[in-house]
């Protein structure tokens, strides 16, 4: 008799994401007085740049015609953030919702697929209870990774994590304690921090909503750096901002994809990573590995180290080579998408 054959192929397949940060806000205190925060805005600037953009090689190989080139100013709009000159440290504040549920897809239209995944993921939690990404969550809030460009250059970055739930539960951290691209450490501090992400991924307990407060001491009326605006539409002409960065009502702000994007950067598994201080390190938790600033994808479905082919694998019962292709596979469903397969 003929072998029945199970289709399990899932062609609309949805995880939400578990990790909710929110935009991050930007003020000024000092360092020796914190208590009084006042929110930092923007200001314009107009200034005069010089041509230094690659020329054309018959412009750039003749002195008359480089000369007349660079005589043409270079006027741009600009927005500007910085400290005022009383005030030498910046505050950056968001919460993070932290939830669960991660057996169930929030959208699948394969009951096969759905119990096989589920038996899958079942597993992982009973084995791991998701202590090593709950670990390294909780250290990319201790090291402040999520200051990005304002973390270069400050003197001192203290991170303080409230509980909102449960307010009896905070922690405070010294960022410079902790290193950029390693994920080792017995640090009490991190590994409570990391059990209360873990509890909830794991489906131990419902929700957790936490605040982070963190104070980098800059310098007075130093520049500091909120996100950037995308500007789509270019064709407004001469006149335009070249630059605009964001806001919410007047105060300076990341966009939480940013702050998402620094606490998921927990990816030491792929091929090659090895020595954090000579290669890109930590990298944002991406199906394909993709670094954009650096145009590269460090997962390719040729070596079958993408989510895609782990996952495909992983979902109908299948072992991985390794823990940590687990630990990947499981930090993207953290991260969610939309991840169908072709019918």
């Amino acid at each position: 008799m003929a072998k029945a054959i199970i289709d399990d192929k899932a062609t609309v397949l949805a995880f939400e994401k578990k990790l909710i940060p929110s935009d991050a806000f930007l003020y000024e205190t000092n360092w020796d007085a914190p208590e009084q925060l006042t929110p930092i805005g923007l200001t314009e600037k107009s200034v005069r740049g010089t041509i230094s953009n690659r020329l054309k090689p018959a412009v750039a190989g003749d002195p008359a015609k480089l000369n007349k080139e660079v005589e043409k100013a270079n006027l741009q709009r600009v927005d500007a953030c910085s400290l005022s000159p009383h005030a030498d440290t910046l505050v950056m504040k968001f919460t993070l919702k932290v939830l669960g549920n991660l057996s169930t897809p929030s959208a699948c239209n394969n009951l096969a697929f759905r119990n096989s995944y589920k038996a899958a993921m079942e597993k992982y939690i009973s084995e791991t209870n998701f202590s090593e990404l709950g670990n390294r969550y909780a250290t990319n809030i201790a090291n402040a990774r999520f200051l990005w460009r304002n973390r270069v250059g400050a003197d001192q970055i203290t991170v303080k994590v409230k509980d909102l739930i449960n307010p009896s539960n905070s922690w405070s951290f010294n960022a410079h304690d902790y290193r950029m691209h390693d994920f080792k450490h017995d640090d009490p501090n991190i590994t409570n921090l990391g059990k209360q992400i873990a509890d909830v991924l794991s489906g131990t307990e419902e929700m957790l909503l936490l605040e982070v407060t963190c104070l980098a001491k800059v310098g007075h009326a130093q520049e500091v750096y909120p996100s950037e605006e995308l500007v789509l539409d270019k064709s407004n002409g001469k006149g335009e901002k070249s630059k605009i960065l964001y806001q919410v009502d007047g105060t300076a702000a990341l966009h939480s994809q940013k702050v998402g994007n620094a606490l998921r950067s927990i990816d030491t598994w792929y091929t090659e990573f090895s020595n954090p201080e000579t290669t890109n390190g930590a990298i944002a938790i991406e199906p394909y590995g993709a670094v954009t600033n650096l145009g590269k994808a460090y997962r390719t479905p040729k070596e079958k180290r993408d989510f895609y082919s782990l996952f495909d694998k992983w979902s109908r019962g299948e072992e991985l080579s390794s823990i940590e292709d687990t630990h990947f596979v499981a930090a993207v469903l953290v991260r969610g998408g939309v991840f169908g397969e072709k019918s």
